[in-house]
Order: C-alpha cells, then structure tokens, then sequence
C-alpha cells in the first residue's frame, strides 16, 4: 500500500491542535496550548501567523516526524466567503480572504494560511482546507428573517457535523445523500442542523449564539429587552457583544463553561445547577423540533455529538422529548483532525473532486 502521510492542524482560540496521519492511521498528535498573555501581544489574530507557525514546525522536529510522503497539509477552515461543503485547495482568493475576512476574524483563519505556507517548504506537497464554519448550504426560504435589512446566515460546526453524518450514513450502511438527519453539536457553542439528503438546508447561526444557549453563548434573546439594553447607556457595544458570546449560557447563570463541572454538582443535589442544566436542554430540544419541521417530519436519525454528549444525564433530557421525532444515536465527542485528514485522503485516492474557491 502505498504510503500517504496528511498533516492536520486546527488553531483554536487559545491552542493548536496538530496530528500527522499515515492513510488512515494517526501516527502524531499533539495539542499546543498557548499563553493567554503571549496572545495577547498580538493585535490581530493574522498576526500570530509566524507565532504559531513556528511551534508547528518546532513540535513536528521535536518529535522526529519525517516530512517524506507529506502529501498534503489541510488546515481548519476559517471564515472565508459563504461555501458549500467539500474540500478546497488553498488558492490566492482564499488567501486573501484568510487574511482580510469577509466574515469576522478567527483563530481558524489561520488553519489555511498555515498549511500553505508548510506545504510550499515541503514542495510536491499541497494545502487544503475542508467543511470550514461558513459551509452554506441553506434553502432561500431559510434565510428570510422577518425583515429585508436582515438575513440568517449559515454559520456552524459543519466539519463536525458532516462526519459524523456520513459515519452515521456508512455504519447503518446507507449513503449520506439519501437520508435526512437532524444533527447537534454539543460544545462550546452549539449547533443543530437539518440534513436533507446531504445538505444542511437549515441550521441555528452558532458563531453569534443563534438558538439553544450553550456554556459560552445566550443563544436568541428578547429583542425588545437586547434593544432597551442596547441604548440604555449602561454597556458598551464590545460589552453586549461579549455578553452574548463568551460570557452568556452557562458562563453567566453558574460562573463557568465547564459542563463536566456543571454535571458533578448536578449529582451533588445542586437544584439551581439542575434548572438551569436542564432548561439548556430543554432549548437544544425545541430546536430540534425546529428541525423536524423543517424535514417536513421525515426524519431517519437524530444524532448528537460533541464534548456535552459524554453526560447521560443532559443527553436523556433531550432524548425524553425528541424520540418521537425519529431515532436518536449518540456520538460522544468530536474527532476534527481526523474528519480534516480523511477528507483530504479521499482526495488523494480520487474518490472526490477538490472545489475552487472564488
């Protein structure tokens, strides 16, 4: 068999996952935690490019992985335009877009820059990116709002959500582009997608906290109160911004985004921890059944993935109000430096076309 090495690298806000796999097999992986101060130096994001660069390079050195068969590097897509799934190669447009995004900044933006400029040191090598955040593939009647000034917008975990689908899709031995799922991704952020026959033609805007709120984001709020608090002259824009993302969800009810901790004292008879564990649950729920309506009730699975899906007490919440809607399966945890490397190798083996970004 022929040896084809991919290398994966996912920046995170405040980390840098790397792995090296050898076709199917992981034969590397680390994962680089970053000072938070040492970030902070940094006035844009785009600007830790050489940072972060270098202790790729200097982790990968360390531990002896020889950059002989490197077929290719694929880095976590960031925010560039508006996409369909599938893989890109990283061309001059998406570099420039990379750098300048159209969509906001973020340490994902990185991902692909990175990887060109490691696969251009390597030579007859070649980058990539894959199933990025902005992956859109919504109806037209999705995007209406409710008013022309504004437009939903497809913003979530499709990397994710993607393979654990066509996962889904390959051990009940059906193809991905004939069934209808409806897909949630417990994490930080949380995203809930309606999967019809391969494409997500609706899905909460996860980046702003659109939906269920998460531990890390208020999800929808009343607009008339957002509104009054808006103009109330006691929080600055950056204020309220942070309030909905970063400091909203779990953050602001319990004092922390950690879910595992949240579970622990849940178990311990912490009754406001329960309520508020549960109601978080029982949003993740309604969009679901959002979901449902979208796929007109013809829903063949209900998959839950991601960090939170480890906790049997939170995924029976859900699972006691949307099994009527069609079988629920749970894949705890995600796996992104695999989904990132596997895409990438069906490429290479010629079982897909790569798209051209514009």
């Amino acid at each position: 068999m022929e040896i084809i090495r991919i290398l994966a690298i996912n920046p995170g806000s405040t980390s840098t996952k790397i792995a090296v796999f050898q076709n199917e097999e992981p034969i590397f992986i680390k994962n680089i935690k970053h000072d938070v101060e040492e970030l902070a130096k940094f006035e844009k994001i785009t600007d830790q490019f050489q940072f972060r660069k270098e202790i790729i390079v200097n982790e990968l050195n360390s531990a002896e992985v020889p950059e002989a068969h490197v077929k290719a590097v694929v880095g976590r897509g960031g925010l560039v335009k508006p996409i369909e799934s599938g893989v890109y190669e990283v061309n001059e447009a998406m570099k420039h877009d990379l750098r300048h995004s159209p969509m906001g900044e973020h340490a994902s933006n990185l991902g692909g820059l990175i990887a060109d400029d490691i696969a251009t040191s390597i030579g007859d090598c070649k980058a990539y990116i894959t199933n990025p955040v902005v992956v859109d593939e919504l109806e037209d009647i999705a995007r209406i709002t409710g008013h022309p000034l504004f437009k939903r917008k497809s913003i979530f975990h499709a990397l994710n959500q993607k393979a654990v689908a066509q996962e889904h899709a390959k051990q009940i031995i059906r193809k991905y582009e004939d069934l209808n799922l409806i897909v949630v991704h417990l994490g930080g952020g949380i995203t809930v997608g309606a999967h019809r026959k391969g494409k997500v033609i609706d899905v909460n805007q996860g980046l702003d906290g659109e939906g269920p709120f998460s531990p890390e984001r208020s999800g929808t709020l009343p607009v008339g109160d957002l509104v009054k608090m808006c103009f109330s002259g006691e929080y600055s824009q950056k204020e309220i911004k942070k309030m909905i993302t970063g400091k909203g969800g779990l953050v602001a009810y319990l004092d922390t985004n950690n879910a595992y901790e949240i579970e622990q004292r849940v178990a311990a008879g912490d009754s406001e921890a329960a309520l508020i564990y549960e109601a978080m649950a029982y949003q993740v729920s309604k969009t679901i059944g959002e979901m449902a309506a979208v796929l007109k009730g013809e829903v063949d699975g209900i998959l839950i993935t991601g960090g939170i899906a480890h906790d049997k007490w939170f995924v029976n919440h859900i699972i006691e109000r949307v099994h009527r809607f069609g079988p629920v399966h749970v894949y705890p945890g995600e796996d992104e430096m695999r989904a990132l490397a596997f895409n990438v190798l069906r490429v290479i083996k010629g079982e897909i076309e790569t798209k051209v970004y514009h």
